[in-house]
């Protein structure tokens, strides 16, 4: 007999349901590198193609926003307020936690998180060579 794994987070459960159709919560997580989580933004989208709607942030100074179960509680009641049908949670880190033009200029790089700065020239690097290379005709 096989054992299902347990799932013992709320908010994972609602996500492991997968899309079933708008409204849907989008959870991501931000952090000074791809290992630690400090901040996670919640929105609310009603219709496809369209921006949240509501969009709520937590920030920890020290630790991990994901394994914070007074975020989560908090997280789990914002979704609760919508009659969402859908949670979608990003499946890592997505990116560094400040914002662009509100702590640190436009069109620089966030002083605060070298790591992502790195992370950014890679993945330029390796569009720019997986473009060049391709033999498809549609633009990326």
């Amino acid at each position: 007999m096989v054992m299902k794994r347990h799932i013992r987070n709320p908010l994972q459960k609602k996500a492991k349901k997968g899309f079933r159709c708008y409204p849907v919560a989008t959870v991501a997580y931000y952090g000074p590198n791809d290992e630690t989580a400090s901040k996670v933004a919640v929105g609310i989208i009603f219709q496809e193609g369209a921006e949240p709607t509501y969009l709520e942030r937590w920030v920890l100074e020290q630790g991990d926003v994901r394994a914070e179960p007074t975020i989560n509680e908090q997280i789990l009641q914002f979704i609760e307020k919508y009659p969402v049908r859908s949670v979608l949670i990003a499946n890592r880190i997505i990116g560094c936690p400040h914002e662009e033009g509100i702590d640190y200029r436009e069109g620089d790089v966030c002083p605060k998180c070298p790591y992502w700065a790195h992370a950014i020239a890679g993945l330029t690097r390796l569009f720019i060579n997986t473009r060049s290379f391709s033999s498809c005709n549609t633009p990326f």
